[in-house]
């Protein structure tokens, strides 16, 4: 009988070896084989794994040295503690974006087994103490503690600090692995995975321009604010300790090293609840389709999408609005839009270089989500042709699609101006910005309307970031740049009273421009969607060949 096979609950094992300590080389075992088996499944991603570890050994090397050459600097301890605070943060969403890479993420592969969560835990931390992910964490925060530990009694609470660290860490991840396992092998999981790579970009943006501003600001004494506060935050109050016990305050030492051991306290127990939970709770595939008091056939008019018009208007809003929170494609491609769209003039105001005028950048950015309109629907779209029967059913059907790109990117835009608006200081020219964005919206809903008419492309459904069929490209490009271009030069009127008015210093008059460019972009989206909804009704047939090629 294996270990396994054993209750629980069963008492010690001959040979003085219980439950709980026998799942530990069997956890271990597991982890090495599932490394093991996934590197014989093709030579190139052996050298993949073995050019990731490399380099991920040569980084962690090269990063622990600069931690040690920092010992004796006087703002040492802030630094350590922020990058201590920095990696836990990174095990606390790792498990969101790249839960693929471990199958042992997913405990419901175990619900079978007669294992208690208990046991199940302590096995299950273990094995996730192998990896490059620990060994990584393991580096750091040796080369942390390294750092501060000034005496004998700082190197024992360094020694502490170390395993410490790198078991909160772990289970941290675990923790929010367990509370997310649902979400990670369901198809909203996979949209997490669209998702990643904005995520990495905007945290590498983040990071540069952190780097900036620490720059410029003076050295790591300006991290000390920061600092002070995450140094009693876990797992970043381990490495804290060390610091403080070399400049003699052993009772702070004492209770920031106790914080760590709540946290993981905590943690683990958090992680037992949730897999007691995830272990004996039914999931939707064992119960009702159709539960007690729930809505039948999933009808148009509850909740919110009863204050969509009535008609096609609210049926083809409801549509559109359905992909931006359900296909992978159509959501990665609006959280881009909506992150970029307030990052770039974010940025510039922060670094105190930028106009408000930065944020009409929003504007460009959402407005591209009305280019390619009927991409997102592929082949399904043959189901909406069958719909139209008339240039009035075609321009319902592009009218109803512009509405509820406007239901999100009016207020968006509105929004970013007065954030920009802001961190500037810059309040009198937020009416002129509000103008003219509305503008330049109005003139990328006419354009876009027209470009989803004339060169519609497929959106192909495998690849998280393939976004034209092949072949297509040529009309993506002509799409989507020609389309700005048009949208610009539409614009040109309500840019150039923008400039008048500056120039000749009658700013207190930019007031005029909301409603001008509201009226104008108003104007100009519905003269586009008139002048795209016959061309529309008189091409269904290529359209529906040119949409469904992916």
């Amino acid at each position: 009988m294996s270990v396994l096979d054993a209750p629980a609950g069963s008492g010690p094992r001959p040979g003085g070896t219980d439950s709980r300590t026998a799942l530990i080389p069997v956890f271990a075992r597991l982890k090495l084989a599932l490394l093991r088996n996934g590197l014989r499944q093709s030579s190139g991603r052996r050298a993949a794994y073995i050019a990731s570890v490399v380099g991920a050994l040569l980084i962690a090397a090269g990063m622990t040295l600069g931690l040690v050459l920092l010992r004796g600097h006087a703002h040492a301890d802030s630094l350590v503690v922020l990058l201590a605070a920095v990696v836990a943060l990174g095990w606390a969403v790792m498990p969101l974006f790249f839960s693929a890479g471990d199958e042992t993420l997913d405990p419901t592969r175990l619900v079978m087994l007669p294992l208690r969560p208990r046991p199940l835990i302590v096995a299950l931390l273990v094995s996730s103490l192998i990896g490059l992910g620990p060994l990584f964490t393991l580096c750091l925060a040796a080369g942390s503690v390294t750092a501060l530990a000034h005496g004998a009694g700082a190197v024992v609470f360094a020694v502490l600090a170390v395993p410490l660290t790198l078991l909160v860490c772990v289970a941290l991840a675990r923790a929010v692995a367990a509370a997310n396992t649902r979400l990670l092998t369901s198809r909203k999981g996979r949209d997490l995975a669209v998702l990643s790579g904005l995520v990495i970009a905007v945290g590498i943006q983040v990071v540069n321009f952190g780097a900036q501003r620490l720059g410029q600001a003076g050295g790591l004494s300006s991290l000390d604010p920061a600092a002070d506060v995450l140094r009693w935050v876990p797992p970043a109050s381990a490495v804290g300790s060390v610091g403080s016990a070399a400049e003699g305050a052993y009772g702070r030492a004492g209770v920031q090293l106790l914080l760590a051991v709540a946290a993981l306290v905590a943690l683990l127990w958090l992680w037992q609840r949730t897999l007691t939970k995830l272990m004996t709770a039914p999931d939707g595939s064992t119960t009702a389709a159709a539960e007690p008091g729930r809505d039948k056939a999933g009808r148009t008019g509850a909740g919110l999408w009863a204050l969509l018009p009535e008609g096609r208007t609210g049926t083809v809003m409801q549509r559109s609005l359905r992909y931006v929170a359900r296909d992978p494609k159509t959501k990665a491609a609006w959280v881009t839009a909506l992150a970029v769209g307030l990052i770039v003039p974010l940025i510039n105001a922060l670094q105190g270089q930028g106009s408000v005028y930065f944020a009409c950048f929003a504007s460009g950015m959402l407005g591209i989500q009305m280019y390619n309109q009927f991409g997102q629907d592929t082949s399904a779209f043959w189901m909406v042709a069958e719909t139209i029967s008339s240039p009035r059913d075609a321009y319902l059907e592009l009218r109803a699609r512009a509405l509820a790109l406007l239901l999100i990117t009016l207020p968006y835009t509105v929004l970013v101006a007065v954030v920009t608006a802001a961190l500037l200081g810059d309040w009198p020219v937020l009416p002129g910005v509000v103008g003219l964005s509305f503008a330049l919206l109005g003139a990328m809903l006419a354009t876009g309307a027209t470009a989803s008419v004339l060169f519609p492309y497929s959106v192909p459904q495998e690849g998280a970031f393939k976004n034209v069929a092949p072949g297509q490209a040529g009309l993506a490009w002509i799409s989507i740049l020609g389309g700005m271009v048009t949208a610009a030069v539409l614009s040109a009127p309500v840019i150039a009273l923008t400039i008048t008015l500056h120039v000749t210093g009658r700013t207190d008059w930019l007031w005029l421009l909301v409603p001008v460019g509201a009226a104008y972009g108003a104007l100009i989206a519905w003269g586009g969607v008139r002048l795209a909804a016959p061309r529309m009704a008189a091409r269904l047939p290529e359209i529906i060949s040119a949409v469904s090629k992916g």
